[in-house]
């Protein structure tokens, strides 16, 4: 990765009117990362977005890209491209018009416009749909057309704007590996927006969690994952138990607030040593693995187990290491 980084925004803050969309946000974003912005809707990460590519102007603070100061210039003028959720296609074009109409917008040679769109849609595996029209092609192929036409012109930051938001969860996790494989490919910076907590931690290098227009932590799917340093993200990224100040002074012995994930807790019908009675309140069946909520003199305890093993209302000895809590 090049010392400079492919993105870097300083005391960025946008407001629309009284409230405060992003709020003084300092961030780099290195050359070739594929780094995800996650966080709810309302949460800034969209509207931090499009300030890189230019379609919001900052209240006040700057964007770079490759340590070149755009802040000021029309997305045209920037060094990025942007995929929608919708994909923005043209419908009265072929697949092949709608990956060349950059080109021709850049007025490059007919045969250049043409090898660079078949090179495009070898990459996304559409060569053999370049005649076909958008509305005769499938969602995942729709978004692959407007994959190709974003990365035909070469940019060198690619901004995805919730692009798998329209596709079935089938479809959804197919296009993550293949957009994982072409960003490896094509090696150049991907900027991605999601709310959907798994999809970013299975496609990032980096992930900044939203939330009020800040970002509330930055760090590596495991990082955030494993170590959580708010309620907010334990919450938001993954399931946690989150144990109040009285809840971890009564289980364990604590003082302050923990996170602990279901995966931590074991549960079994013999008691051991250490371990707590509960009741099984609910059972969750999710297919892979059945989660419980375990009644402990009052306080909701989130299991997973791997197998549908327990009824409600069984009483159960559940197992917490202390050593797994995760300070917040």
């Amino acid at each position: 990765m090049n010392a400079v980084p492919a993105i870097s925004l300083r005391g960025l803050t946008k407001s629309f009117g009284s409230v405060s969309a992003v709020d003084h946000l300092d961030l780099d974003i290195a050359s070739g990362e594929f780094f995800s912005m996650l966080g709810p809707s309302g949460s800034g990460k969209t509207t931090v977005l499009r300030m890189i590519a230019g379609f919001e102007l900052p209240s006040s603070g700057t964007v770079s890209l490759n340590g070149r100061d755009v802040t000021e210039l029309a997305p045209f003028d920037r060094d990025v491209n942007t995929v929608f959720q919708d994909y923005a296609l043209f419908g009265h074009m072929s697949v092949f018009e709608n990956v060349e109409y950059g080109l021709k917008v850049r007025k490059l040679a007919k045969d250049v416009r043409k090898a660079k769109v078949m090179e495009a849609l070898d990459t996304v595996r559409l060569a053999d749909f370049a005649d076909r029209r958008p509305a005769q092609l499938s969602g995942g192929q729709r978004q692959r057309i407007a994959l190709a036409r974003a990365v035909v012109v070469e940019p060198k930051v690619l901004l995805l704007d919730e692009p798998l938001g329209a596709l079935d969860l089938k479809l959804r996790e197919q296009m993550q590996i293949e957009l994982k494989q072409l960003q490896r490919d094509l090696a150049i910076t991907f900027v991605f927006v999601t709310h959907d907590q798994e999809e970013a931690l299975t496609l990032s290098d980096r992930i900044a969690v939203f939330n009020n227009g800040k970002i509330e932590q930055l760090g590596t799917p495991q990082e955030l994952y494993e170590k959580p340093k708010s309620e907010f993200v334990a919450g938001f990224v993954g399931t946690s138990n989150i144990f109040s100040e009285k809840d971890a002074q009564s289980l364990f012995g604590k003082k302050g607030k923990f996170a602990l994930r279901p995966e931590k807790v074991e549960v079994s019908e013999r008691k051991k040593t250490g371990s707590i009675q509960g009741v099984v309140a609910e059972v969750i069946y999710l297919g892979s693995f059945t989660r419980l909520i375990v009644d402990v003199s009052g306080i909701q305890i989130k299991a997973t187990v791997p197998a549908d093993i327990f009824h409600r209302n069984q009483t159960v000895q559940i197992n917490m290491s202390s050593t797994d809590l995760v300070a917040l």
